[in-house]
């Protein structure tokens, strides 16, 4: 996106920067935003449905200083997402701890969108 008077009105703290936004938020903002829903969202939903965490994939690997919290429906599909190691502590007070995540049942994206929509 071009920075220019009319973008700097409505992303003003971006004015003389590179954009990364869409117009309003920042993609950082908004991946911010993303973390918390999911955060909230397995929270919420942790009496009805299987939620964990763990800092190690289901192969003992890790991903730097992120975890995944995942989420296992009735029917043991899963929706999973890596999150930064700062909201470890959050994610205690309702996920089941695992020592290793499940293994990966290859969902992708879109995957993620229908079974989201299905909850």
């Amino acid at each position: 996106m071009t920075i220019n008077k009319q973008h700097s009105m409505k992303c003003p703290k971006l004015f003389g920067k590179e954009c990364s936004c869409d117009g309003y938020h920042t993609f950082d903002e908004l991946y911010e935003h993303r973390v918390i829903l999911w955060i909230k969202l397995c929270d919420r939903l942790s009496g009805q449905e299987y939620i964990w965490a763990s800092t190690k994939h289901s192969d003992g690997s890790t991903f730097g200083d992120w975890f995944v919290l995942g989420m296992n429906d009735e029917k043991g599909k899963q929706i999973t997402y890596h999150l930064p190691a700062k909201y470890w502590n959050e994610v205690c007070e309702f996920a089941n701890i695992l020592e290793k995540a499940p293994e990966f049942d290859g969902h992708t994206s879109d995957d993620v969108y229908e079974r989201l929509f299905k909850l």
